[in-house]
């Protein structure tokens, strides 16, 4: 039986608050830590969790982290959103429900995307960011935005109800891009990505794949991204993966999504680029991750 890890790790709390008219859940873990060294807070990527960073944060020893779920993800609520300027206006509104003073914000994907906004109208919140691999496109992707593309993204259409966690893990093993993962972060992925189904048969996805699908076809609506971008001042790191192989269709899961000149776009922005890596770094390595994440600012 799949069980969460690694098991000498105190798991961590589950709690909830209220933000932008949502309940939010987040994980934390060494909470009596807190003020001894800056609070990690750290933002998963589309369709993932917040448990998907446990490996990652088992590196970092007896240090008070918050990893917070999207709306539509984990146990967190659903609302319907129309751009992605919406998972900003949740994450700044969290930040501020949970008071954080000079915090480390860590964001892979998406989640880096949401907390560059938080960044931008909470300044004295973070002290510094680290963006993995992020979703930031090049300014004039938003400024010619097409409508939302009303079909269904590909991704839609993923197996969403599952017999059990030890399933959904054989059946990942194997699969792009999970089989670039490290198997206790797949496990870990697999464990605290299922929620049980309401008719009482198996379980479904955390992160219902309709969700998943709508969100990649809103990644190109954020009018007011370039302007939070260029209002922070605090050292932002951005770390970015392979580039991606236009030749896989339809779109490919393990290259970076990231504009190669972003970090220029930032005050005081660090480029790292790490071209044997993929997409899911923080699965794929945590041990790297983690010490991306440990190193001070240039």
């Amino acid at each position: 039986m799949l069980t969460p890890t690694p098991a000498s790790v105190p798991p961590p709390e589950l709690r909830h608050l209220n933000a932008n008219g949502l309940r939010l859940a987040y994980f934390e873990w060494h909470a009596e830590q807190r003020g001894n060294q800056p609070t990690l807070f750290l933002i998963h990527a589309t369709g993932f969790h917040a448990r998907v960073w446990d490996q990652v944060v088992a590196r970092f020893a007896a240090r008070h982290v918050i990893a917070l779920e999207l709306r539509g993800h984990g146990r967190s609520s659903f609302a319907a959103f129309s751009s992605w300027q919406d998972f900003g206006e949740d994450v700044t509104a969290a930040t501020q429900s949970l008071g954080l003073q000079g915090a480390i914000g860590v964001g892979h994907s998406m989640g880096a995307h949401a907390l560059v906004h938080a960044a931008a109208m909470l300044p004295e919140s973070f002290a510094r960011l680290v963006l993995i691999d992020p979703t930031l496109f090049a300014p004039e992707v938003y400024l010619h935005a097409p409508p939302v593309n009303q079909a269904p993204h590909p991704v839609s259409l993923r197996k969403n109800r599952f017999e059990s966690p030890e399933e959904m893990f054989n059946r990942f093993a194997d699969k792009v891009p999970y089989l670039a993962f490290q198997k206790e972060a797949l496990r870990d992925y697999c464990v605290h990505g299922l929620l049980p189904s309401p008719d009482g048969q198996g379980f479904h996805l955390a992160c219902a794949p309709s969700t998943e699908g709508q969100i990649y076809n809103s990644a190109r609506r954020d009018r007011t991204l370039y302007n939070s971008i260029r209002a922070i001042d605090r050292p932002v790191r951005v770390i970015r993966a392979r580039a991606s192989d236009p030749a896989i269709l339809p779109f490919d899961t393990l290259g970076s999504p990231t504009w190669p000149a972003v970090a220029q776009e930032f005050r005081r922005g660090e480029d790292i680029h790490l071209p044997d890596r993929t997409h899911m770094l923080p699965m794929e390595a945590p041990q790297l991750t983690a010490d991306l994440i440990s190193q001070p600012a240039r």
